[in-house]
């Protein structure tokens, strides 16, 4: 049996030569030959350090051409990769190393020592580093290795990452992916996108979402094609590199960053074919203005961490500003009464349920959780409302729950309202998602404090700061005398996102 996500890598790329498949400012140009080689040592490196197919791999490291071949090392290896978030604390990983129980955990350098105390109470094998500038333990090892590796083997249904998941009570949920869950959609997309080996793709994603790693990485090599792989999104260099470049896939702030740059002309963006955007909503008025500045109409897609990519506006065809498309071919999509589970037509509003390939296999260790997710008939509730109108487009309107998505992070608000609650002079606290022109939404918490207390929002914030990673902490904080309530108690938030639905609309 062969390796199936990286059997299918191989089959796509053809004979690994000199074409140039990375390039990333500052360091060598990386070909197809050197995927194979640098991926191949990381994956004896691993295996050195009693690493067995099944086992997990977790990684923060910061963006580098060295942390992609992490990942692709662990694949060959059969092992489970686990992506972790550069801005959690070492007190958030503790969840997420003591749920996934890795054999291996890599690191920056800059954070091994605070990670190791962590580490070793969640029964970490071994703690190794790897740097942005491509330095550390793990690259030392990888060295020595040799330049071939044979593949685990490892099946359509087995793991091959495992991505936390956020929600808007308790604590994340590891979706399981498997190598068929991320060869499927990488190989629709690539064709529903058209993207070929001679694509030129200017990456400016994190990688260790769906949408950096795997809808971007994994979908361009399905293509053979070629990145120019940024450490972050910066608009002067996203702007240098486009006459390039052939496309590029972003999350809404990247274009409302660019709208607001001199340089973004017709003319600037005359080479690129396709602009992609994802992980949270699109305002029609970036997606209008957009179009007006660049002659571009931007690709709206859908998808979420346990779905990988689900629908998508046509390459060839009206892409509707407000709206995310089609399914995807093999994807089945329907929508449905939230208790009933009753299948509603077009033009009614209920919650998405989703079906096909794409659809992971569940909750790690979570088999209540993945059940209570999952229809009878085997389509996945998402949890996210919308409509399919008369043309058969998909419209997101909003999320059962209250989950927060804030410039493509997700959050918790009951994760950022216990930290706020425990602050000294603090009765309660609603933390809501607030529409905003650059991030999508904004974090706003209204909060209820003591007669007697001095708190003000400046300490909310700074309190806030170290406990929680910065995407996290709120931009603003309000005072209120009271929280709306409903007759059973519970805090009416939408009606404060309606009161302060204002609150970021001139935010630049």
């Amino acid at each position: 049996m062969a390796n199936h996500l990286f059997q299918n890598i191989r089959d796509r790329i053809g004979p690994p030569d000199d074409r140039i498949f990375l390039e990333s400012p500052g360091r060598p140009e990386l070909t197809f030959a050197d995927l194979m080689s640098l991926s191949a040592r990381v994956a004896s490196a691993l295996v050195g350090l009693g690493v067995e197919p099944g086992d997990r791999i977790a990684a923060q490291v910061e963006k580098s051409p060295e942390a992609l071949m992490l990942y692709l090392g662990a694949i060959r290896a059969g092992a489970i990769f686990l992506p972790l978030n550069t801005a959690y604390t070492s007190a958030e990983l503790a969840y997420f190393l003591g749920d996934a129980e890795p054999k291996v955990v890599v690191c920056d350098p800059a954070r091994r020592e605070a990670l190791a105390p962590v580490a070793a109470q969640a029964g970490v094998r071994s703690l190794e580093t790897l740097g942005a500038d491509g330095g550390g333990s793990l690259a030392d090892a990888s060295a020595a290795q040799p330049a071939d590796f044979a593949d685990a083997p490892r099946g359509p249904d087995d793991l091959a990452a495992i991505l936390y998941t956020s929600g808007t009570t308790g604590r994340s949920k590891g979706a399981m992916l498997t190598h068929a869950n991320l060869a499927s959609n990488a190989e629709t997309l690539a064709e529903a996108w058209r993207f070929t080996s001679s694509d030129l793709l200017l990456h400016a994603l994190p990688i260790y979402h769906t949408h950096g790693l795997f809808v971007a990485v994994n979908t361009l090599l399905f293509a053979a094609g070629k990145l120019i792989f940024l450490p972050r999104f910066d608009a002067d260099e996203c702007l240098r590199q486009m006459p390039r470049a052939t496309a590029m896939m972003g999350v809404p702030t990247f274009y409302t960053r660019l709208l607001r740059h001199d340089g973004l002309t017709r003319e600037a963006t005359a080479h690129m074919r396709l602009f992609v955007s994802g992980s949270a909503p699109l305002l029609a008025d970036t997606h209008r203005e957009w179009r007006a500045r660049t002659g571009h109409a931007i690709l709206e897609r859908y998808g979420m961490t346990e779905t990988n990519m689900s629908t998508s506006n046509p390459y060839d065809g009206e892409r509707i500003a407000g709206t995310v498309g089609f399914p995807l071919p093999g994807v089945a999509l329907r929508i449905a009464d939230p208790d009933s589970g009753a299948v509603l037509e077009r033009e009614k509003i209920g919650v998405i349920e989703v079906k096909g390939p794409n659809v992971f296999k569940g909750y790690w260790r979570n088999p209540e959780k993945t059940a209570a997710e999952f229809r009878g008939d085997g389509f996945f509730i998402t949890g996210d409302l919308g409509k399919i109108d008369g043309q058969g487009y998909v419209h997101i309107i909003g999320r059962a729950k209250d989950l927060i998505i804030t410039g493509g992070e997700n959050v918790y608000p009951k994760e950022v309202e216990s930290e706020i609650d425990a602050l000294p002079g603090v009765v309660e606290s609603a933390v809501v998602g607030l529409p905003h022109a650059d991030f999508g939404e904004a974090i706003g918490a209204i909060v209820v404090r003591a007669a007697s207390a001095s708190l003000d929002e400046a300490g909310v914030r700074s309190a806030l700061e170290g406990r929680l990673a910065k995407f996290k902490v709120p931009k603003r904080v309000i005072f209120v005398e009271d929280l709306p309530r409903n007759a059973m108690g519970k805090v009416q938030k939408n009606v404060l996102r309606e009161a302060h639905k204002d609150l970021f609309v001139e935010a630049k």
